[in-house]
Order: structure tokens, then sequence, then C-alpha cells
């Protein structure tokens, strides 16, 4: 149970998760040497995301006590790395490339259409939880400026105009 908000926390809410979670990390060789465990929390961070589809506290907790290290370091991790997240995503994670090549290009315009055909800001998901919208550095395709990732597919040479194709291509 969540101290806060008095809701039952993801852990207990998906025991079938739970379980493939601890399933996972009891394969690892853990042990009372803290920095030897250390070395497994980026995975083991992968792996919950991977199950659960975002990191919230009480998962980072849970993933700091089997791995016997403080919350705060797994706190650090997942906010130093952009690809982990402790919000939850949508189905289908819009990515705008906001890197050099891209927003001299207009990604930045690209942005600002799909806020407003998708009404949500940069970081929110749309109440149906059906897509998540945000920025990213650099995707490493700058000949294809501007970019746009939907999970794992890339969009190239993106105008403002096709963003209402590419959420189409979504449902």
């Amino acid at each position: 149970m969540n101290k806060c908000t008095g809701e039952v926390d993801i852990i207990q809410r998906f025991p079938e998760k739970r379980a493939a979670l601890d399933d996972y990390l009891s394969t690892l060789p853990l042990s009372d040497d803290v920095e030897k465990n250390r070395g497994f929390l980026i995975q083991s961070l992968h792996k919950a995301q991977g199950i659960f589809g975002y990191l919230p506290e009480e998962l980072q907790v849970f993933i700091a006590d089997k791995l016997r290290l403080h919350v705060s370091e797994v706190y650090g991790v997942i906010s130093f790395y952009s690809f982990f997240t402790t919000k939850p995503l949508g189905q289908y994670k819009i990515c705008v490339c906001l890197g050099t090549a891209c927003f001299v290009k207009g990604s930045g315009l690209i942005l600002e259409e799909f806020k407003r055909q998708l009404e949500i800001s940069e970081g929110e998901v749309t109440k149906n939880m059906k897509f998540s919208l945000g920025g990213l550095r650099c995707v490493g395709a700058c000949s294809l400026a501007p970019v746009v990732m939907v999970n794992d597919r890339v969009y190239g040479n993106v105008t403002p105009k096709m963003v209402a194709g590419i959420i189409k291509d979504c449902k």
C-alpha cells in the first residue's frame, strides 16, 4: 500500500509481473557484496521496465532491497539515463528528435504539431494511455532529419503535415 495515496502499489497489483521480476533476479549471482550487486543494477532496471513498463518508486525500492543498494543509488541511475522512466508510457511512444540537425530542419514545429493533435504536452500520456510524447537528443540518423520515432519505427524527413498520418499509422 502506498503511504501517500492509499493505493495498492504496482508490485501488489500485478503479482504475475512481480513473479517474473523475482524469477529474473533469482538468476543473478547476488551476494552480500554491494559492489558486485551494483554491477547488476542497470540490467535489472531494464528488465523491470520491460515487465512493468515504467519504474515507479515502489519498484525502485523493491529492486534496491533485492540488490542491497540504497534507493538513492537506484533513483540516481534512473534519473541519469533517459531510457528509464518513472511515469507510465502510452502504447505508442512518440519521440521527436531535437538534436541539432533535426532541430535546424524543423523538429520543433513537428513536436508542436504532435502536441496540438494529441492534446498533450511533452512528457505526458493521452488519457486513453495510447500515446506518450517526448523529445530526444539524437537518434543518429541525421541524414533523415527531421526524425520521429514511434516505438522502434523510424520516420525520416518528417514535416508537420505528416504528423496526422503518423498518428493514423498507430491506430
